[in-house]
């Protein structure tokens, strides 16, 4: 590996400021606790950049992560919230003004919690998107399988957008399904405007997991969309419900060795790096 290496996806959160209902299950349990930069970089090793990504639909998250970021030097990019529904060009003029305005690099929401599954199609939402488009940032799609009709459908309204499909969906790894994912993956994948991250698998996959029990989603992600199309995230500390960080990126070192060095290094940081814009 020569090429510099990026975590496309990762989180932060403070439980002791912001209230996050999510973490009171009990199978989030393990972590229900704070996660700063310390930690961040404590787990990192190896890592040149990240791209801190919204946890909660909550503005003034963003506006805190966009301060976070730009005393953080291993941070160089966020991935914050709005309300697409609402008033986006105001929210995205907000944050590009506050401190650290100048790392916001893209916009995500919580689709994969709307009960609609067509909520990508509204008129509302697809306002909000161009909105996303014309202040020239990328929009990180979070959805689960039976959304990505409507995911294909909003890619093909807005081509000049760029989106980043997040976690690939959150494919059923747990039960070895592989249809209808697969195929909705590829037409997902035959829209140019879209990335994905390599994300998010091992917890779609649950303790006990292996590579191979990954690679057939991997394998079929880096068929469609290829490796320049592609890039990882680690998804921490999500991702400690079911595995460490260096354990989640030895499974996809692993997940990527059949590629050639160059393809290898555009999927561990140079896809992330075009995409987001982040500064080297």
């Amino acid at each position: 590996m020569s090429g510099r290496r990026v975590d496309a996806h990762h989180h932060l959160w403070q439980t002791s400021v912001r209230r996050h209902a999510w973490l009171d299950g009990d199978d989030t349990a393990a972590i229900r606790r704070d996660y700063t930069p310390a930690d961040l970089r404590a787990a990192a090793t190896g890592i040149d950049a990240t791209v801190l990504v919204q946890v909660l639909p909550d503005l003034g998250e963003s506006v805190e992560f966009l301060a976070i970021a730009a005393a953080e030097p291993l941070i160089a990019g966020v991935v914050g919230w709005l309300d697409l529904t609402g008033s986006p060009a105001r929210d995205i003029e907000r944050l590009r003004s506050a401190p650290g305005g100048e790392l916001l690099t893209g916009i995500r929401h919580l689709v994969q919690a709307e009960p609609d599954p067509r909520w990508l199609e509204r008129d509302d939402v697809l306002a909000g998107l161009a909105a996303v488009r014309d202040a020239g940032l990328v929009y990180d799609l979070l959805v689960v399988p039976h959304q990505l009709p409507a995911a294909i459908a909003a890619v093909r309204a807005l081509p000049d957008l760029t989106f980043v499909l997040d976690h690939l969906a959150k494919p059923p790894i747990a039960s070895g399904d592989l249809e209808p994912w697969a195929t909705e993956l590829a037409t997902l994948a035959r829209e140019p405007n879209v990335v994905a991250k390599l994300s998010g698998l091992v917890t779609e996959a649950g303790r006990p997991w292996r590579v191979e029990d990954l690679r057939p989603y991997a394998d079929t992600a880096l068929t469609v969309f290829g490796p320049d199309r592609l890039m990882l995230g680690s998804d921490w500390p999500v991702c400690l419900l079911a595995g460490t960080y260096a354990e989640v990126m030895d499974a996809a070192d692993s997940l990527l060795d059949g590629l050639t060095p160059a393809e290898q290094d555009a999927v561990r940081g140079g896809t992330a790096t075009r995409v987001y814009g982040l500064a080297s």
